[in-house]
């Protein structure tokens, strides 16, 4: 809960300028993106759908109006275990919030209700399975309101990847509270996406805006797996020893297995996942927030909504359910700005396996075509030669050069081969076996194994058996794989593997069409492809970089950030993010003048802490820059 903060508080004084709000309450001199647009539009009364990548500043869209407007914001959220974080940080802002979920009393939610109705509040969470309650709609009707926020907007789409149908109720909002501004966020929808969110949240008169996707402090990294776990291991002893990450898996005995496994590797790595006790949950999830260096392996069940900033990893185990979710997912890391790593193992098997889940699924045919695309779609970015920012950000629409210097594939090119007559040869075993076997089975009859199964099927007396012994096994579960990306295989509705030719398969096999597919690094290659690059570039790591200066000094820093959030029951980035230390870090401020023009010093925080962390600059005998 948050005390009496807004029990206490004195009634709001005219409404300031948001540039004003944005300086003394965030510590922030100026907008980014759309935010200024959207903000103005808000505090007009219009209604907004926004789109912005995680990380991009999405709350202040209506965090700041709710603080112009008079009235109470409202902002629907749709997980009540992130509630209370989201709130303590705004409490340390000076903001008055609160928050209403089944974790309050009685009489707590009395005063958080009662404050609402008296106008005493700025912002108040609540999830949207309450929101729609009669009582709740009762108690909304007598609430001044400046606001509805609603965050996580995809989750009201049924082609989204994160879907909940207690969003589908929130349309009510737009016929009950017609004159009440409405704002619908999310950091990930395509076309489809987006046109279900406005015509479920009756949003046909609202605004769009639509930021850039891009986060160019991510590095996106794609390896084949090999050994995945060893792969994992090295790149978190080489990049991130010490660091807060995320490793997501497919199941929940994967979950399982790996953190136990991470664990005796000498991380501290916490298991989350939907069949895991309430309680433990939680649990695990305060640790991940308030303590620093927690790996979360977890399933999808993890990371929406978190707004832990300093996650300097996402690591795919597994491969995630589409281009949307590997967004989503990966969008969690480096919400600070500074450098985080995107991560992913992969492998055929993968995208069969997800494959096969969306065949078998109840959901109706088109949303099953459209499930199938987006795996499609992940699988050619996962087997793209070409820039992986300039694949993620098509998909969204979003165009861009390529070669951004910051993705495996452009600090490292892969090179390509001439594979027609491998293709050919693949996609005429594919034919000849009657085009219901996997990758496997059709590897050892190319390569003439004359294994139990291949002999009693009778393939090794085919034309295709032997044709492609100069390939290792590997080397054709990479052709398979890249013809399935290509669009020239295709995997059947079995949910056993197997593959068969597609409608432009034809054109390989006649000769009329030529294939080039990039080589897979393998052995010791493939460490390098993972670890180096032809640039060198820097690996990313701490956000504290060897020349910007002392180290003990950064410790110092995070060592006051850790014992102030300990005081004060709250996790160490509500009090200030790596950011924010690093700038001290960087401009050894030695008066309240020179912290106060730190970006993320608001006068709240200016007030609170100001003076302590001055006090370490000064005992550490740093003299200021310049």
């Amino acid at each position: 809960m948050t005390g009496d903060l807004f029990e206490s508080s004195p009634q709001r004084e005219p409404a300031p300028r948001p540039a004003e709000i944005l300086l003394r309450v965030f510590g922030y001199r100026a907008f980014r993106g759309h935010q200024e647009a959207v903000i103005q539009h808000v505090v007009a009364g219009g209604d907004a759908l926004v789109l912005m990548p995680t990380g991009g500043g999405k709350s202040l869209c209506y965090q700041i109006p709710a603080l112009v407007r008079p009235g109470v914001g409202v902002v629907i959220s749709p997980l009540i275990a992130l509630m209370q974080n989201q709130v303590d940080a705004l409490v340390q802002l000076g903001i008055r919030a609160a928050f209403l979920n089944s974790t309050l009393s009685a009489e707590e939610a009395r005063r958080v209700q009662a404050a609402m109705v008296e106008g005493r509040l700025d912002l108040v969470y609540v999830a949207p399975e309450r929101l729609t309650l009669p009582r709740f709609t009762a108690l909304l009707e007598r609430t001044p309101l400046a606001l509805f926020a609603i965050d996580e907007a995809h989750c009201v789409s049924q082609w989204g990847h994160d879907f909940r149908p207690e969003y589908l109720g929130l349309s009510f909002l737009a016929e009950r509270f017609p004159i009440v501004p409405r704002i619908a966020l999310t950091a990930t929808a395509d076309q489809a996406t987006r046109a279900e969110i406005v015509d479920r949240l009756c949003l046909r008169n609202a605004q769009t805006f639509v930021g850039g996707f891009d986060r160019p402090n991510i590095r996106y990294r794609a390896v084949v797996k090999d050994g995945e776990r060893a792969q994992l291991l090295r790149f978190l002893r080489t990049e991130h020893p010490r660091d807060a990450g995320v490793v997501y898996c497919l199941t929940r005995k994967r979950v399982e297995q790996t953190a136990s496994w991470l664990g005796r590797n000498g991380f501290r790595a916490l298991p989350y996942h939907a069949g895991m006790p309430p309680e433990e949950r939680r649990t695990h999830l305060d640790r991940f927030l308030r303590e620093e260096g927690i790996v979360m392996v977890a399933t999808v069940a993890f990371g929406m909504g978190i707004d832990k900033p300093d996650i300097r990893f996402v690591a795919h185990l597994d491969a995630p359910k589409g281009m949307e979710a590997y967004y989503q997912e990966t969008g969690r890391a480096g919400r600070d700005g500074l450098p985080a790593n995107a991560w992913m193992a992969y492998g055929l098997a993968d995208w069969l396996r997800l494959r096969a889940l969306v065949d078998a699924s109840e959901a109706p045919v088109e949303h099953r075509r459209m499930e199938r695309r987006k795996l499609d779609a992940l699988l050619g970015y996962c087997e793209t030669p070409a820039c992986r920012r300039a694949v993620l950000l098509g998909y969204f629409g979003e165009p861009h050069p390529g070669s951004c210097g910051n993705c495996d594939n452009c600090l490292r090119p892969p090179t390509t081969w001439d594979a027609t007559a491998a293709a050919r040869s693949a996609l005429a075993c594919v034919s000849q076996t009657g085009a219901r076997f996997g990758a496997t089975h059709l590897t050892d009859v190319l390569r003439g194994n004359r294994n139990d199964r291949v002999q009693g099927l009778g393939h090794e007396r085919l034309a295709a058996f032997g044709a492609g012994s100069d390939l290792d096994a590997r080397q054709w579960h990479s052709v398979f794989r890249q013809l399935i990306a290509a669009g020239l295989l295709e995997a059947d509705a079995s949910g056993f593997g197997g593959l068969r030719l597609s409608s432009s398969s034809g054109e390989v096999l006649t000769g009329s069409r030529g294939v080039r597919l990039r080589h897979d690094f393998a052995g010791p290659a493939a460490a390098d492809r993972e670890s180096g690059s032809r640039r060198t570039p820097r690996p990313v790591t701490s956000p504290l970089r060897s020349d910007e200066g002392e180290p003990a000094l950064w410790e110092a820093l995070r060592a006051k950030r850790a014992e102030l959030a300990r005081l004060q029951g709250v996790p160490a980035y509500v009090i200030f993010h790596d950011s924010t230390l690093r700038e001290m870090l960087r401009r050894r401020p030695l008066t309240l003048q020179d912290v106060a023009a730190i970006p993320g010093v608001g006068s709240s925080k200016l007030e609170r802490y100001g003076r302590a962390f001055m006090d370490v600059i000064r005992g550490a005998g740093a003299p200021s820059p310049g």
